[in-house]
């Protein structure tokens, strides 16, 4: 993690002297469909909203690492779930003030378990299946926790097809 005190330039020309940023790395966070309509999950404790919760698999791009490698060998790990099919939701970055990090947000159509989780984490994470029509109640009813997956889910619901 980096934190920096920058000397900003503002587009009207007037500088910003101290402005503090801080940065992660990027990552990847996956929204994973399978023929089933449902999402692939997982619960686990996270310290930043100190509870367990539900969220999307995901994690940190290695140094060189191509977003989409990323997102494929997350999912693998973390879940056991593997897809051939890839959907780009988008890039965006985390905090529009102090950036942190950017989120690159991919939909896993046909979702498949072809092993075992893996994650090599310190954290016990227990992968579950929720019904897509269910998505929509997690997120207003506060199930989902963590920012960076309640937008990958909301985006992943608004680029549903309608009927499907």
């Amino acid at each position: 993690m980096e934190v920096a005190e920058e000397r900003v330039l503002l587009p009207d020309g007037r500088e910003v002297d101290g402005f503090l940023s801080v940065g992660t790395r990027d990552f990847a966070a996956i929204v994973a469909i399978t023929d089933r309509a449902e999402v692939v999950l997982i619960r686990s404790y996270k310290h930043g909203p100190r509870s367990i919760s539900l969220a999307v698999p995901a994690g940190y791009l290695e140094e060189g690492e191509d977003a989409l490698a990323a997102a494929r060998r997350e999912l693998r790990e973390e879940t056991g779930y593997e897809s051939d099919t890839w959907t780009s939701l988008g890039r965006f970055v985390v905090d529009g003030n102090y950036g942190v990090a950017t989120e690159n947000i991919f939909v896993a159509h046909r979702a498949r378990r072809t092993a075992d989780p893996a994650s090599g984490d310190l954290e016990d994470i227990e992968v579950v299946l929720i019904a897509l029509t269910r998505i929509d109640g997690l997120l207003r009813g506060g199930e989902i926790a963590q920012l960076s997956s309640a937008a990958a889910l909301a985006l992943a619901l608004l680029a549903k097809p309608s009927g499907s």
